[in-house]
């Protein structure tokens, strides 16, 4: 029973990794690969990698302006 099982998915494995090149050899067909993709890509990976960098910032000049306005209402007093 379990070698059956076993020869089986041999056979499903052996099956797929012959059927593979064919999949692989045509496989931008399915994926739609315009000349924009590599733009597309890029923008993503820009704002991925700029993104926290802005963020960064802003926090920043928000912890910045509060810290000021904490100094100044202890200079009042």
């Amino acid at each position: 029973m379990l070698m059956n099982k076993l020869l089986s998915q041999l056979a499903v494995l052996m099956a797929m990794l012959l059927m593979m090149p064919a999949a692989m050899a045509d496989s931008y067909r399915y994926m739609h690969v315009t000349i924009d993709t590599p733009w597309m890509i890029f923008i993503f990976l820009l704002i991925a990698v700029l993104f926290p960098f802005v963020l960064m910032a802003i926090l920043y000049w928000h912890n910045a302006m509060r810290k000021n306005k904490e100094e100044a209402a202890k200079g009042e007093k």
